[in-house]
């Protein structure tokens, strides 16, 4: 008994002093048409730590959520992140897409769109490439949502390109 303890006291303090990190880069956004505003609302949810290395490496400059004196710095970024990294066509026209905010917790961070105003789209086509700048493994999980209809797609590196008719 007193081996095991012997191997399993460094093994712990090993692992409780360095950063666990998780195995897969997976990312969801959701397009959703509010017919009542006309416009899409776009939600994107990341890993905070992957969002911070994404933005860190694009834009080279260290990023820190939860840190309230990066907030300006962290809203510049996200803005010109996504973009470049997202576009939005609604019936063969691109849209402009604004960017509303973010909030995050202590694992991830949601950030928010808005498009301008479009009237009854049929056709939807996307170029979603969220952190593919730092990962060839990344997954973004694309929802889009139109008059309660829900279509849903895995986009996995290099894949950007999304098309659904509603």
């Amino acid at each position: 008994m007193k081996n095991l303890w012997l191997f399993l006291l460094p093994l712990f303090f090993l692992f409780s002093f360095s950063e666990v990190k998780h195995p897969y880069h997976v990312g969801s956004v959701e397009i959703n048409y509010n017919a009542q505003s006309k416009s899409f609302e776009i939600t994107g949810r990341f890993f905070l730590d992957d969002l911070e290395n994404g933005l860190g490496k694009k834009y080279g400059s260290s990023f820190h959520f939860n840190d309230e004196k990066y907030k300006s710095k962290l809203n510049d970024a996200l803005e010109k992140y996504f973009a470049e990294y997202f576009k939005l066509k609604a019936d063969g026209k691109f849209l402009k897409v604004n960017y509303v905010g973010f909030e995050e917790d202590s694992e991830s961070v949601n950030v928010f769109l808005e498009s301008e105003k479009v009237a009854s789209p049929k056709k939807i086509e996307t170029a979603v490439s969220f952190l593919y700048n730092i990962f060839d493994d990344q997954i973004n999980i694309v929802h889009m949502i139109v008059n309660g209809e829900r279509k849903s797609e895995k986009l996995t590196y290099p894949n950007r390109y999304l098309y659904r008719q509603f």
